[in-house]
């Protein structure tokens, strides 16, 4: 207790002296403690950050001579660089922006990117009537509900209207026109939910059915899978010009964003359905529940019929996907795969690891894949992906050190690239010299939300 009580009362001394000014007692104190350095005190505030916030320019310098954490946050989620901007000390900002504590990352207030692609929410997912079999049985047989249909996981699309922004749409059909399919052994059906009410003011292209007595009940959205020749289920479409995509992450891309929703969720689910047809826990086979979102394994003496086991659930695999920022704020890292077109770089991302954080992912693969070290790691924005089941968690992270060394076996290339040079990306200039992932990737809009902030940030 004792020596807990002597390092309160040392950090006390210690964020006191930086306020104050003294120099000499800040160097006394780190000499006995070191771990001073980066201690907080009110608010969260560091030595740092009370050096900026008071314009003691030898106590920032000696500091950072220590090499103290630049990228603390106090509760405010403002840096030292942040705060001696805020109060007008230049001389400290311009010290560490040239040290590399002006790449700040938290985004202020509103400057989030849009919503992005795959991420909306059309449907009401209605997840408490999935246990509810009569209920799903009289959504089935609905005239108004609508059926999407899938084949090997390709969704069966159309091509739009002529006049419209959008180059294809999902093609929907009604429960007399897949009833026969549905009974299919090959078949998986799906719920996936109920159409939101749409209000008059509303671009959405989801609409609920409407009637001269009113509006009716919103239609229950149902995807199918089924491991018919696709020629045949073509056949559904009629007149329509139906076609199963080839390259999936090309043509899914070409829907409006509620239909891109839609499919995502869709083609998860009847993803993970492919995947584990069998039990993972005995082998033994499954059976479909819940409107799709549960299989349980039919044999009784399996453990997973006993205790909590999350096997029998849909699974979302979590990758993070990060925009790393060199320490003078200008640049950004970018790389590319041998996959990739040719000229094209985007955002470093790989999967989390069980038992790891978000934060500690983004480091890991960003070490892993370039060489290059990062510090603070800021959440941005998420975006299901579908191919099959990925949940994209966006972030930017400042970067600790600037040196490359690419792992070939993960990326083919790694570089920095001078916020000018990504801005003639972004926006299509004439002979930009690289190019960017598609405006409808999470990669693209982590791009577009650093270019829209102040380069000071």
């Amino acid at each position: 207790m004792q020596e807990q009580e002597l390092q309160e009362q040392l950090q006390e001394r210690f964020v006191d002296a930086a306020a104050r000014g003294d120099a000499s007692q800040l160097l006394s104190l780190l000499s006995r403690s070191p771990s001073l350095l980066n201690c907080t005190g009110h608010g969260g505030w560091t030595a740092l950050m009370l050096a900026a916030r008071n314009g003691h320019y030898q106590v920032a310098e000696t500091l950072l001579s220590h090499s103290c954490d630049q990228l603390v946050l106090n509760r405010s989620s403002q840096t030292a660089y942040d705060i001696a901007r805020f109060w007008g000390h230049t001389h400290i900002a311009h010290l560490l922006a040239r040290m590399g504590g002006g790449c700040q990352l938290v985004p202020p207030p509103g400057a989030l990117p849009q919503e992005g692609y795959f991420s909306r929410e059309a449907l009401v997912r209605c997840s408490e009537r999935r246990s509810d079999a009569a209920w799903l049985q009289r959504q089935q047989r609905c005239p108004n509900s609508v059926f999407l249909l899938f084949s090997d996981l390709s969704p069966l699309l159309r091509t739009q209207d002529a006049g419209t922004t959008n180059e294809s749409q999902l093609c929907r059909f009604s429960y007399q026109e897949v009833n026969e399919l549905i009974q299919k052994p090959g078949s998986v059906l799906i719920f996936l939910g109920v159409a939101k009410r749409k209000r008059p003011s509303s671009s959405s292209s989801i609409s609920t059915p409407q009637v001269e007595e009113g509006v009716v009940e919103p239609p229950a959205w149902f995807a199918i899978n089924s491991d018919q020749d696709p020629s045949l289920l073509l056949k559904l479409c009629g007149d329509a010009k139906g076609f199963f995509p080839q390259s999936l992450n090309r043509d899914l891309l070409k829907l409006s964003e509620d239909e891109a929703g839609i499919l995502a969720q869709a083609r998860a689910v009847l993803a993970w359905h492919s995947r584990y047809s069998f039990c993972p826990t005995c082998g033994g086979s499954t059976s479909l529940e819940e409107g799709g979102y549960k299989r349980s394994c039919t044999n009784t003496q399996c453990r997973s019929q006993q205790g909590v086991h999350n096997t029998s659930y849909p699974r979302v695999d979590p990758v993070v996907i990060m925009l790393v920022i060199h320490p003078d704020g200008q640049q950004c890292l970018l790389g590319r795969k041998k996959i990739f077109p040719v000229g094209m770089f985007s955002c470093l991302a790989g999967f989390i690891e069980p038992g790891e954080t978000m934060e500690a992912a983004v480091r890991r693969e960003v070490e892993e894949e370039s060489g290059v070290k990062v510090g603070s790691v800021h959440y941005v924005s998420c975006q299901p992906w579908p191919m099959p089941s990925n949940l994209m968690l966006g972030c930017l992270a400042a970067a600790l050190s600037t040196h490359i060394q690419a792992d070939e076996s993960e990326i083919e290339e790694a570089r920095w690239f001078p916020r000018q040079q990504v801005m003639d990306a972004l926006f299509r200039a004439r002979s930009p010299a690289f190019s960017l992932p598609p405006c409808q990737t999470i990669a693209y809009q982590l791009v577009k939300h650093w270019i829209g902030r102040k380069s000071n940030l």
